[in-house]
């Protein structure tokens, strides 16, 4: 109880409390710019910790990593363009409401649901970080090979209204994330002799193509046929437009509710799990609340509901991904790895005796990322508006200044022309997806990940090769692949119904 008392106390100072505030504005706004992210902005910030205290340095980088959660989906919602990977599906529904005058609503539900979604996993994370640490300590190869053999029966809820098109989207990505040098040999594969190919196709420079320059190209054909249509767009967002098109109205809170505190559960669970990320938790959060929710249909077409999912779900990964962290000294994620940094600096290892040697720095940590929720939602509500003037600014000054941010974005996630070439050939390959109706969802599903899935099966495979009984002794595993037959066979069912519904009504017109 004294380290508790004391942690929150030491939080409390001025110091502390402004690096909080400080981590949280930086966080927002690399967040929103394309091809930033919050673990290049504390791998950035991480040397000038050096000279702070462990706490301070601590609750610095930690609302850095806050603040770039939400501020992703300011430039996906606004502009098409996801300012963080795990922004991707936040972009689907969010862009259309933002074309539907509804841009500022879909920032206040992104905003809200991220900070429920963070709060929620801090909870857990105070409340459980050992027990649940030992769990994510029993996920190994086989259990991660399940879990993510069933994350892939999402793709065909979100396969669109074609199943073959979808499915051949998401069999595009996961062929596309296996160029690279090859997990087990280190041999190079699908390379043709690029050398900048070997760590694979950068996932940052992917997405900023296929969903931002796409749509610029698509924009800038449809003001060579259609005109230019940004005086539209600006009359649409005004002081004129009703007032249930710039706020979250009680009815929107209901048919929300229950997609964020599902998506909260997914991130958290994923956040435990070390090396899924958030970008698998926000496309996770995305396709459950489009499976159960009764306005599916509307996925993809301007639901506010998409909105909310995908960020509660990103933005909860934050506090679990520090539970494995904590407790057993492994990390999370790519963020809680850059964090290990700051407490090596400071001569704090993480561990199971962390608790016992540093108790108040812990549970000023604790503190420290409650209070990073808090200014995150004032922060992020004062600026609100702020962001949304974007909308206003002309087609023939916005769209030049959007593709001078995404190739400065590409350019920076590889630090070379060749990730400008990467987004450059994607906007290409998103074009076409948009003009045949491939899945962009499926796609970058496929893509994110296939990799993963082919090194967790592979090392399973070498594990139980000779002994493949031995993975009925991993109820884990078993029961994750019990999911997946269970999904599938739902999954037939629904498209079965589908299709009968069809031929019932096409039946008296053939007739």
């Amino acid at each position: 109880m004294h380290d508790i008392l004391a942690g929150i106390l030491e939080t409390f100072t001025v110091v502390n409390v402004a690096f909080i505030v400080a981590g949280v504005v930086v966080g927002i706004i690399v967040g929103a710019i394309p091809g930033l992210n919050g673990p290049m902005a504390i791998a950035v910030a991480l040397p000038v910790t050096f000279y702070m205290s462990p706490l301070a340095a601590l609750a610095f980088l930690v609302g850095i990593s806050k603040g770039s959660m939400f501020g992703g989906s300011i430039s996906a919602i606004l502009i098409n363009t996801p300012g963080t990977p795990e922004a991707a599906p936040t972009a689907f529904d969010g862009f259309p409401l933002t074309q539907q005058g509804k841009g500022l609503k879909a920032l206040k539900m992104s905003l809200y649901s991220s900070v429920i979604g963070a709060t929620a996993s801090d909870l857990v994370l105070f409340i459980t970080a050992a027990p649940a640490a030992i769990l994510a300590l029993m996920m190994g190869p086989p259990e991660m090979t399940a879990v993510l053999l069933f994350s892939f029966t999402i793709i065909a809820g979100l396969a669109g209204n074609s199943l073959l098109r979808g499915s051949l989207a998401a069999i595009f990505g996961a062929f596309l994330s296996i160029v690279g040098l090859d997990p087990e040999s280190a041999l190079p594969r699908m390379t043709f002799g690029v050398i900048d190919l070997q760590d694979g196709i950068p996932l940052i420079a992917l997405t900023i193509g296929l969903l931002a320059l796409s749509e610029i190209i698509l924009q800038i054909e449809h003001h060579l046929f259609h005109g230019d249509a940004s005086a539209k767009r600006a009359a649409v967002f005004s002081k004129d437009t009703p007032a249930e098109n710039r706020t979250v109205t009680p009815a929107d809170w209901r048919a929300c509710a229950r997609s964020i505190w599902r998506s909260s559960l997914i991130g958290i669970a994923i956040g435990a799990l070390p090396g899924v990320g958030a970008v698998v938790a926000g496309f996770l959060g995305y396709a459950s609340a489009k499976r159960v929710s009764p306005r599916a249909d509307n996925f993809g077409k301007g639901e506010l509901e998409g909105v909310a999912a995908t960020e509660a779900a990103n933005n909860a990964v934050i506090g679990s991904a520090l539970i494995p962290l904590l407790a057993i000294g492994v990390p999370g994620n790519l963020t809680a790895a850059i964090l290990i940094g700051a407490f090596l600096i400071h001569g704090v290892q993480p561990g199971p005796l962390i608790f016992k040697e540093h108790g108040v720095l812990v549970y000023g940590l604790f503190t420290a990322m409650a209070l990073a929720d808090i200014f995150n939602l004032i922060i992020g509500a004062v600026g609100l508006r702020l962001f949304a003037f974007v909308l206003n600014v002309p087609n023939a000054v916005l769209y030049p200044v959007i593709t001078l941010l995404c190739i400065a974005g590409a350019y920076s996630s590889e630090n070379s022309m060749f990730g400008v070439a990467v987004a450059l050939i994607f906007a290409v390959v998103g074009y076409l997806m948009r003009k045949l109706d491939f899945s962009f969802a499926t796609f970058l599903i496929g893509f994110a990940l296939g990799r993963q899935f082919e090194l967790f099966f592979r090392q399973t495979v070498i594990l139980y090769a000779d002994q493949p009984l031995q993975l009925f002794t991993h109820p884990i595993a078993v029961g994750f692949v019990v999911l997946t037959f269970v999904s599938l066979w739902r999954i037939a069912r629904r498209q079965k119904k589908k299709d009968d519904v069809v031929a019932l009504m096409e039946g008296p017109t053939a007739a």
